[in-house]
C-alpha cells in the first residue's frame, strides 16, 4: 500500500508498538526520524527500511512522506530469505537514486501496487505472490552480492555466526550457556566463542545476555508486566538476579527503565 495509506491506519503508529509480520518501506521522498528497538534512526529519500516481526518501534518525525509500505506475513517469506534478511539487513539501507536495484524496486513495488489492488481471481493472485517474492528475493541478492567478496575462511565464519543467530533466535530464552548451542553447530565450544567474538567484538556468553535483555526492554516498555513475571518468561527463575543483570546491562534497574522510557 502507499506510504500515506499505511500512515492513516487505525493503531497509531506515532506511539511505541510491535507487530508479528515484517514491515518493509521503500520512501521515495520526504525525511524520517524512527525509534526502532530504542535506537533512533533518521533518514532520508531513498532509502528501504525493514521492521522486523517483535521489533518495538515508533514514528517520532515524518515530513512529506511519499513511497510504499508493505506488511508481510513471516509465512510468506522463504526461510533462507529470512535468514538473509536477520543476519544483514540492519534496519535500513540508504540508495542510489540512479541505482538499477533502486529502479527495480520501485518497478516491483509499482505492480505490486497495481495488482494488489486488482487481486479478485487466484491468477492475479499468484502474479501478486511472484512479485512479493521477486521483489524480496532483490533485496536478499543485493546482500549477499555486497558480501561475495569475503574469502572462503571467512565465509565459513559467517555461517557459523549467522547459524549461531539463529538458533539464538529461537532458545535464548531457554538455552543460556555457550555450551548448548556448539554441539548444534558441530564445532566445539572454545571455536564458537573464538568465531563469535572474532567477528562481533563480544563472547557467546554476552550475546545471550544481550538478546533476553533486549527482550526485557520490549516488554518493559511495551507491555504492562511485572518485572518478576518478565525474568520468569525470559527463563531467570530468580528475580533478584534478573534485576542484577538488567541492571549491570543497561545501568538501570528494570523499573526504572520503564519509567524512563515511557516518560
Amino acid at each position: 500500500m502507499s506510504m500515506q495509506d499505511e500512515i492513516r491506519e487505525e493503531h497509531d503508529i506515532s506511539k511505541p508498538h510491535r507487530d508479528n509480520h515484517f514491515l518493509l518501506m521503500l520512501a521515495t521522498s520526504g525525511s524520517f526520524k524512527l525509534n526502532i528497538d530504542f535506537k533512533e534512526f533518521s533518514f532520508a529519500d531513498p532509502t528501504l527500511l525493514c521492521i522486523f516481526p517483535e521489533q518495538v518501534h515508533h514514528i517520532i518525525e515524518v515530513n512529506n512522506p511519499k513511497g510504499w509500505i508493505v506488511s508481510v506475513d513471516p509465512a510468506l517469506i522463504d526461510q533462507d530469505i529470512q535468514q538473509c534478511f536477520e543476519s544483514k539487513f540492519q534496519n535500513i539501507i540508504m540508495l542510489a537514486p540512479d541505482s538499477n536495484f533502486y529502479q527495480t524496486l520501485r518497478s516491483l513495488i509499482h505492480l505490486i501496487e497495481k495488482f494488489q489492488a486488482a487481486a479478485v481471481d487466484k491468477y492475479r493472485k499468484r502474479a501478486l505472490h511472484s512479485l512479493l517474492q521477486a521483489f524480496l528475493n532483490a533485496i536478499a541478492s543485493y546482500h549477499i552480492s555486497a558480501s561475495v567478496i569475503a574469502r572462503a575462511d571467512e565465509s565459513r565464519s559467517s555461517i557459523i555466526k549467522d547459524d549461531f543467530c539463529q538458533l539464538l533466535k529461537l532458545h535464548y530464552k531457554t538455552w543460556k550457556q555457550p555450551a548448548q548451542y556448539a554441539p548444534e553447530l558441530a564445532i566445539s565450544v572454545a571455536h564458537l566463542n573464538d568465531t563469535i567474538k572474532a567477528l562481533t567484538g563480544i563472547s557467546v556468553s554476552l550475546h545471550i545476555q544481550q538478546a533476553s535483555i533486549l527482550e526485557a526492554k520490549r516488554q518493559l516498555y511495551y507491555t504492562n508486566k511485572s518485572v518478576k513475571e518478565i525474568g520468569y518468561e525470559l527463563g531467570y527463575e530468580e528475580p533478584v538476579y534478573f534485576g542484577k543483570l538488567f541492571k549491570k546491562t543497561t545501568k538501570l534497574s528494570p523499573l526504572a527503565f520503564r519509567q524512563q522510557f515511557r516518560d
